[in-house]
């Protein structure tokens, strides 16, 4: 049975970071893309970063040069370093594989940003 856990949310301040992380379990991790996505309160779910398994990204634009997506397939980790954090990134980010149409999701971790 998949199963993909995220961690590292928090409330933080504006321009302030975290680190999220995701740990995947029942599944070949490092021959799958990881992605992660995030939902924020009255919208869609929306794509922020994917990582192929060979180690290529794609970022979302309003991301980009922000957020740093990783994955260390020795631990079946993937990460999402998210840098100079807005109120506009609060949301619930979301790990999800295989990428770029998943089967199967965590059930988030929230972040929230003050401004």
């Amino acid at each position: 049975q998949v199963q993909l856990v995220e961690s590292g949310g928090g409330l933080v301040q504006a321009g302030g970071s975290l680190r999220l992380s995701c740990t995947a379990s029942g599944m070949m991790f490092r021959i799958n893309a990881m992605g992660w996505y995030r939902q924020a309160p009255g919208k869609q779910r929306e794509l922020v970063a994917g990582i192929y398994s060979g180690g290529s990204t794609k970022y979302a634009d309003s991301v980009k040069g922000r957020f740093t997506i990783s994955r260390d397939n020795a631990k079946n980790q993937a990460y999402l370093q998210v840098n100079a954090l807005t109120p506009e990134d609060t949301a619930v980010y979301y790990c999800a594989a295989p990428w770029p149409i998943p089967n199967y999701w965590g059930q988030g971790t929230q972040v929230t940003v003050s401004s």
